[in-house]
Formats: structure tokens, sequence, C-alpha cells
């Protein structure tokens, strides 16, 4: 199975070619932005997709990133993999973020439960909590910085994603150290094509995991009339 994965949730504009088949990965490139992603994205892939050798019709699933995430990056990085999709008659796979940062840990095959932690601002972040195999202990959820303390029950955690860091240094005194924190600032992206290949198109649709509403909204006088019957 030949996975194109694409990423542009966070602070990476990301593709990969993986032949899940041979376990090899053909191609893949990331650049560490914050902005820009639209301008991005699609100059990356083509340069990918020409270092893997192979055409858009070559490929059997396309795989990318669904949030929670930056708005604008989601959108640009689900849009092209729809597009190209739907011009290569090639289904897409939506992953979430979150469980892009848990799965190369769950791969390690270690006992210790983990938490992905997404910064989501205003001293909120997106977060979710996995023991050591992946099995759900708290679902996805965006939520203030002390509500994750709960997951302190579990036992010293391995902390991973943009906002790790930020909870190590908030973590409770009286609660286990973190046995592990990366503070990535986004998924890895040969991860993403391994998770793409593993998940079947019917069961994760591509479309935005937001967990809230935007905060950006229309300006009063801006918003679209309703329209009339």
């Amino acid at each position: 199975m030949i996975v194109l994965a694409i990423d542009t949730a966070l602070d990476y504009c990301a593709a990969a070619v993986l032949d899940a088949g041979a376990m090899t990965m053909i191609a893949q490139e990331t650049l560490e932005m914050k902005r820009g992603h639209a301008e991005a994205l699609m100059p990356l892939i083509d340069r990918v997709m020409k270092a893997s050798g192979l055409p858009y019709l070559g490929l059997d699933r396309i795989a990318v990133t669904t949030g929670p995430g930056s708005f604008t990056g989601l959108r640009v990085g689900i849009s092209a993999a729809r597009g190209i999709g739907l011009a290569a008659d090639k289904p897409v796979v939506g992953l979430t973020t979150l469980s892009a940062y848990v799965t190369p840990l769950v791969a390690e095959k270690q006992e210790q439960p983990i938490i992905a932690a997404i910064d989501a601002r205003h001293d909120h972040v997106y977060f979710q909590v996995v023991a050591g195999n992946g099995a759900a202990l708290m679902r996805p959820a965006v939520a203030p910085i002390e509500d994750t303390f709960a997951a302190a029950r579990f036992g010293a955690l391995r902390m991973v994603g943009n906002a790790a860091q930020l909870l190590a240094d908030r973590w409770p005194k009286h609660a286990p150290a973190p046995a592990l924190v990366d503070p990535k600032p986004g998924p890895d992206i040969g991860w993403v094509a391994w998770l793409g290949a593993a998940t079947e198109p019917g069961t994760a649709p591509a479309k935005p995991f937001y967990l809230r509403p935007p905060d950006a909204k229309p300006k009063a006088g801006y918003a679209q009339p309703a329209a009339r019957s």
C-alpha cells in the first residue's frame, strides 16, 4: 500500500510517501513554520512526489491530520488531501493530531501512560490520555491546564505535544514526575503515514476535528444575511 501523508495542523508543513507493504519510507519533507502553510504545501507535496518517483495515480491512499490545531492550517491540509484524492480517485483518511502524536510512543510498547497535549491558548490545552498499549484513558477534550492534572492518577506519564513542556512545568509537585517530556512542534510525518496505512478510510473521515468553535467571528455588520425563502 502506497500512502501519501500530509500534515499542516500545527507548526509543521509536511508530506511523506510510504510503501507500507515494503515497510519503506520512500520520500518525506518537513518544514517548521507557524504561518504560510497555504503557500508552502503544494510545492512541498510536488517535491515529495517527484522524489518518490511515483505518479499520483500510483497512490493507494491519502492520509491527513485533521486537528485539533490551527484552524487555517487544518483547512489547508484537508483541502489539499481531498483535492488529490478526488483527482486521483483515491480514498482519503483523516487522523487526529493527538493520535498522530501518541502513535510512536505506543509503538515503543512501554507500560507508562501517554498524554498528548496541544496548546489551545488562553491557558487551555487540547489533550488526550492513553495507556501504554494505546487504550483510551481520557477522551480527547479541550480544557484548562489544571484539568489535565487528573491524569496524574495513572502514574508517571509520558508527555508529548507542543504543550508537553507547558504541562510539565505546571505539573503538581505531589504527583509522579513525568517519565518523558517531548515538546515537538508537530507529529512526525512518517508516523502519520503509518497510522494512515493502518486506518480504514470508512472509519476516519477527512474533516476538521476542532473540539471547540473558531475564535474568529464575523464583525458586526459583515455577517451574511439570512437567505429568504
